[in-house]
């Protein structure tokens, strides 16, 4: 342990953290220098800004995580992380709402509620134009008293078409596509009703000062609002799509949430990848976001990919030989099936694909055992030398096999290991039908 003795300005010299004799900026006794002084104050800084943070994470974990992805708005993979966390500690995200959303994320009634400032073109001043509408006049209740309230000439058609697919006017109208065909005319009336009061044509209650309530405003203002013609919403996958499109993620919901049976076929999800051995084989069911077409030095064509589930992201690398068999498949938004093995260089961890499927077409064997058939052995391995005959090939054999154990008051899925995977499921099941087990197939899609 030393102590600082004298202490003087010398100018701007180079500071180093440790080991160094001469030039700086701390003097100790004998004409020795203070090493360590600049690492051990940054490491008490660090150390105590680490406390404050854990501290609110575990005390104010719905506070926190707002400010947290408020600050990262602008950082897709980090928000789509910091997400996977509020789900895993239970916090729910609630999309955009014109009625209760703020500038940033905020914490809302124990849920984090979307902010319009991290809406794809929801500029600043649109946002403050709404917030003041709202502020003044209270909530809206309409596409039509919002257009009529807020300045058109700052709140766009553009905007207005974000703010509509990304979800923020369903609770006042669920059907998104009807808003959309709606906005056609309301835009146009909302306008003329503008420049009516602009240039001092009000309507006659407004003239006469004729004092009225709430209600009987709200519906003299508005019964003159066009409205298309009854259409249907879009179909899920094509809103989730669109509100992907403009918040950068899935809010709402998830496309891969519907398939009930995925945890049966993959036991692992992506955030799980590092955990795994180099010599795995892999399979994950996935969204593709993004598809990279790369060539390389011999000219062949290869892909690099952006994948995602609903707990993380991450890169995928399809070389020549798996490309030019599944390239068609390839598609941005696709939900897939990917059989693969880790790569890890420069501590990145990739996923070296070795094959893919879409969801729709893969189907599992689902076998029915009772538990005297579980404790017989010659039944088990009556049943493994069938399934062993049906996998073949072992590098195309991908299709599981789950065991269904059936006892008086419970049932369990058991999924069987790699080496029972078949590579025609519907083949498999006959044979097993043919064999006296009760055997059929089902879909990931849950059919």
């Amino acid at each position: 342990m030393v102590k600082v003795v004298t202490r003087k300005y010398i100018g701007k010299q180079n500071v180093y953290d440790i080991g160094v004799e001469r030039d700086h900026n701390f003097v100790i006794k004998n004409g020795l220098v203070a090493s360590n002084c600049f690492n051990k104050s940054h490491s008490t800084a660090y150390g105590y800004v680490t406390y404050q943070t854990a501290y609110l994470k575990a005390n104010y974990p719905l506070e926190y995580m707002a400010a947290l992805l408020t600050a990262n708005s602008n950082d897709t993979d980090k928000v789509q992380k910091y997400i996977s966390t509020c789900l895993s500690m239970n916090i729910q995200i609630e999309p955009p709402d014109i009625n209760r959303s703020g500038v940033d994320f905020t914490p809302v009634n124990g849920k984090i509620l979307f902010g319009f400032s991290a809406v794809r073109n929801v500029g600043h001043n649109a946002i403050a134009a709404i917030l003041a509408a709202r502020d003044e006049g209270g909530v809206f209740t309409s596409l039509s008293d919002f257009c009529d309230r807020v300045d058109l000439r700052t709140v766009n058609r553009r905007t207005l078409e974000s703010l509509i697919y990304c979800g923020a006017f369903d609770k006042i109208e669920s059907n998104r596509q009807q808003l959309i065909q709606d906005l056609e005319l309301v835009y146009d009336w909302a306008q003329s009703r503008a420049k009516d009061r602009a240039t001092g044509q009000g309507n006659l209650f407004d003239l006469l000062g004729v004092p009225t309530t709430t209600d009987k405003k709200t519906a003299n203002a508005f019964e003159s609002a066009p409205k298309a013609k009854p259409v249907n919403d879009y179909p899920p996958q094509e809103k989730l799509r669109m509100e992907k499109e403009l918040l950068g993620f899935y809010v709402s919901d998830h496309p891969l949430k519907s398939l009930t049976h995925a945890p049966l076929l993959t036991p692992i999800n992506l955030s799980q990848l590092g955990e795994q051995r180099e010599d795995a084989k892999l399979c994950v069911v996935v969204m593709l976001n993004n598809v990279k077409k790369v060539m390389t030095k011999k000219g062949e064509a290869m892909a690099i990919l952006q994948i995602e589930d609903l707990t993380s992201q991450t890169e995928a690398v399809v070389f020549p030989k798996i490309y030019e068999r599944i390239s068609f498949l390839l598609q941005v938004d696709v939900r897939l099936i990917i059989w693969g093995k880790l790569d890890r260089r420069d501590e990145q961890v990739q996923l070296i694909v070795e094959d893919a499927e879409p969801v729709e077409t893969v189907q599992m064997v689902m076998v029915e055992l009772n538990t005297q058939q579980v404790g017989n052995i010659e039944e088990l391995h009556r049943l493994k030398t069938i399934l062993q005959e049906h996998s073949g090939d072992k590098e195309k054999a991908k299709m599981p096999v789950v065991g269904v154990i059936q006892s008086d008051n419970s049932r369990k899925l058991v999924r069987l290991g790699w080496q029972f995977c078949v590579q025609d499921a519907r083949i498999t099941v006959q044979a097993l039908q043919n064999a006296r087990f009760s055997a059929h197939l089902r879909s990931l899609t849950g059919g």
